[in-house]
């Protein structure tokens, strides 16, 4: 195996993912646990988890440096790493990374004061992964990530000048477990894939009319059996994401990426289609390669 250069950590709220990376930002070696910062408390539980997953790494290479992007660095994660205006780009973020001792270092998330408060912790550095890896995206692009909170990236001349938070995820899965939308659905979550529903949801949503009430359309497709109750999920998740887009595209014309799980993308990419824009471009995770290009801006390694 090549010679390590950085544990990078990728720690969410839920998941800690570790990277061992070598010469380039090369992934050497991954791990990951359920120690997600969210279900930690103190100093000493942030300590465990990170020894049990890495420890065996740092004790082979105890030189290595550490950089962690992610919820690790929020007010309820170990220590706060206070975010960065927009606009700001990755020497922006490196000049305000938290130094937790000689090897540790967390990586800021960003805040978007245009209107309303709006924040992301870890896709920043997703985003400066992606423009590291395609850096034809820095002129003028729009750097989408879907998720649970999705995000949506406004980057010029390499900078993030801004970006909305929708919470299409997390809307979809209250709405599928514990509204009366769920009544018609299968209890057990596990309906089959059902494309022809989630496009026709994604096609109501560029009708007329609000997301409030075409969401009740999802009760009565099934009452009047338009929808068979299996494709009722889709339907949803179609309506939900094509608001969505709906709301982002208006007056849009950069080029646009997908960052992230490559299925979830595949959706956003054929919604995106059916509002006919161009392929966009599908990146899987870029949090290591974010991670290294901000340890070399650090100059950690």
């Amino acid at each position: 195996m090549a010679d390590p250069r950085l544990i990078a950590l990728d720690w969410g709220s839920t998941r800690l993912r570790a990277f061992l990376l070598g010469d380039g930002g090369e992934v050497l070696l991954t791990r990951q646990s359920d120690a997600g910062a969210s279900t930690l408390s103190g100093t000493a539980a942030f300590e465990q988890a990170l020894a049990v997953l890495v420890g065996d790494w740092r004790t082979e290479q105890p030189a290595l440096p550490l950089l962690a992007c992610g919820m690790v660095g929020s007010q309820h994660g170990w220590r706060e790493a206070p975010y960065v205006a927009c606009p700001a780009d990755a020497a922006a973020l490196a000049a305000r990374s938290l130094q937790m001792h000689e090897l540790l270092h967390f990586v800021p998330g960003l805040v978007d004061n245009a209107a309303r408060p709006d924040v992301m912790r870890g896709e920043e550095t997703q985003i400066v992964g992606a423009l590291a890896r395609h850096p034809e995206l820095t002129a003028d692009a729009c750097l989408v990530l879907p998720g649970t909170h999705s995000k949506w990236a406004r980057v010029r001349d390499g900078r993030v000048t801004g970006f909305a938070t929708h919470m299409t995820g997390e809307l979809f899965a209250l709405l599928r477990q514990h509204s009366v939308l769920a009544r018609l659905m299968p209890a057990d979550g596990s309906s089959p894939a059902s494309p022809e529903a989630f496009l026709k949801g994604v096609d109501a949503a560029r009708e007329e009319g609000g997301l409030a009430h075409q969401l009740f359309a999802v009760r009565t497709l099934g009452l009047f059996k338009q929808l068979a109750s299996e494709q009722l999920p889709d339907y949803l998740s179609g309506l939900l994401i094509g608001h969505e887009i709906a709301s982002e595209l208006k007056g849009a014309t950069q080029q646009l990426a997908l960052i992230g799980d490559p299925a979830l993308c595949a959706r956003y990419a054929q919604a995106l289609a059916r509002f006919g824009q161009p392929e966009p471009l599908l990146l899987d995770n870029t949090a290591p390669a974010g991670l290294w290009r901000l340890a070399q801006t650090m100059k950690l390694l």
